[in-house]
C-alpha cells in the first residue's frame, strides 16, 4: 500500500529537507545537485494498526530468538556427544552439533531480522541531507550530534513501544549464554592429572617394541630402550593419554660414569630410567649419543646429559628430565619404585 492510496489529509505534514537550490548540469558544473526524490510515506506512518502489526512481528522475532537460545542450552545439556542422526542431504552427523548450530543460527538471525524490520517499518523514514563539513568537531557540531542522538532515540519509540523494548532486551540478554555454555566444551578441569602418571611402586617396565617385561640383562651398556608401564595396552582407550606422560627412556651406563649422586641411587646396576617427554614443548626424545651420554630432542635440539641427572646442556628446555626410581622384583624383572617425583613434560603455570 503506497502513500498515494491514502487521503491527503491523513498524510503527515511535509518538511523541507532539500539540499538547497536544485542545480542543472552544464559544462561548468557537470555534477549539479539533483535534489531529493519525492518522499513516499510507509503504511506504518499513517496507520497505527499497521504499526502495531509491525511491532508484534518484531516482538515475535525477538521472542523466537529467546526460545532458540533456551533450545541451545537444552540441546547442549541433554543430547549425548556420540549421538548421530541422518539429515538429508548432508548424511549422518552429530546430533548435538546440528542442534547447537541450528538453534544458535536461529537466535542470531531473529535478532538481526527483528532489528532490520524495526528500522524499516517503525523508525523514522525521512530523508535528511546535511552539508559536508570539516573533519574537526567544533562544539556546535558536538551539540548537534547529541541532539540528533536524542531525536533518534525519541523517533525509535523505544520508550513507547514497551513490547519491543522488553523482548529485545530479553533476546540480547539470553544470546550471550550460548557462548557461556560452549565453555563447557573445553572439557573438565585437569585437576592433578598432569602431576601423576601410571607409574607406581611394583609396576614392571615393559619393552615398547616386544611388549615383554624387561630384565637387567636385556639392557646392555650403550643401548637405548623405550618402556611403558605394565598393564598399559595400545588398544586401550586411555593409551594415548597415559603414554604421553608415562613414556620411559632406559639407558645403561657404567656406574662409574654417573656423576649425579641421586641418579646413581635411583638406578639399578647402571640402568637409569628417565622420562621420554622433552621439558620444552613435550616432543618425544629419541636420539642418544653413546660416547657423551647425551640425548637430543629432534624438535628444537634441547640436549640433556644422562650421566649428570639429565640436566639441560643446550637448547630451550627449561629443566632436567624427571628420573624414575627403579629396582628389581622377586622374579628379577625391572620395576618402578614409585611415580616420578615431579610432573613430566613442559612446565605449566600452576606447577609447583
Amino acid at each position: 500500500m503506497s502513500s498515494q492510496d491514502i487521503p491527503e489529509e491523513n498524510l503527515p505534514a511535509e518538511q523541507d529537507h532539500a539540499h538547497g537550490a536544485v542545480g542543472i548540469a552544464d559544462e561548468e558544473n557537470p555534477f549539479a545537485d539533483p535534489g531529493l526524490p519525492p518522499h513516499e510515506h510507509r503504511i506504518q506512518d499513517i496507520d497505527e494498526r499497521a504499526a502495531k502489526r509491525s511491532e508484534r512481528v518484531v516482538a515475535l522475532l525477538f521472542t523466537v530468538s529467546m526460545l532458540a537460545t533456551i533450545g541451545f542450552i537444552v540441546a547442549y545439556l541433554a543430547i549425548p556427544n556420540d549421538k548421530q542422526i541422518f539429515v538429508f542431504p548432508i548424511g549422518h552427523i552429530s546430533a548435538m552439533n546440528f542442534a547447537l548450530g541450528l538453534t544458535l543460527g536461529v537466535a542470531l538471525f531473529c535478532i538481526g531480522a527483528g532489528a532490520v524490520h524495526w528500522a524499516r517499518t517503525l523508525m523514522s523514514d525521512e530523508e535528511i541531507a546535511d552539508d559536508r563539513h570539516a573533519i574537526e568537531a567544533p562544539s556546535d557540531v558536538r551539540a548537534k550530534v547529541h541532539a540528533d542522538f536524542r531525536q533518534g532515540a525519541k523517533e525509535s519509540a523505544l520508550g513507547r513501544r514497551k513490547l519491543i523494548r522488553n523482548t529485545m532486551f530479553g533476546a540480547l540478554a539470553l544470546v550471550p549464554l550460548s557462548g557461556v555454555m560452549l565453555l563447557g566444551g573445553l572439557g573438565p578441569a585437569p585437576g592433578t592429572k598432569l602431576r601423576h602418571t601410571m607409574w607406581a611402586k611394583g609396576k614392571r617396565l615393559v619393552n615398547m617394541n616386544t611388549n615383554q617385561p624387561l630384565r637387567p640383562e636385556d639392557v646392555v651398556v650403550g643401548s637405548l630402550t623405550f618402556a611403558k608401564p605394565d598393564g598399559l595396552e595400545e588398544h586401550s582407550e586411555e593409551f594415548q593419554t597415559e603414554i604421553a606422560k608415562a613414556a620411559l627412556m632406559i639407558v645403561r651406563l657404567q656406574p662409574g660414569n654417573i656423576k649425579d649422586k641421586r641418579e646413581l641411587e635411583w638406578s639399578h646396576e647402571g640402568i637409569v630410567a628417565y622420562s621420554k617427554i622433552c621439558t620444552h614443548v613435550g616432543c618425544p626424545i629419541s636420539l642418544y649419543e653413546q660416547q657423551t651420554h647425551h640425548v637430543l630432542c629432534p624438535c628444537h635440539q634441547s640436549t640433556f646429559d644422562l650421566s649428570d641427572g639429565a640436566r639441560v646442556i643446550f637448547g630451550p628446555a627449561g629443566h632436567a628430565l624427571p628420573q624414575l626410581r627403579i629396582g628389581v622384583d622377586s622374579e628379577g624383572y625391572l620395576q618402578a619404585l614409585g611415580d616420578f617425583e615431579e610432573p613430566v613434560g613442559p612446565a605449566f603455570w600452576e606447577r609447583g
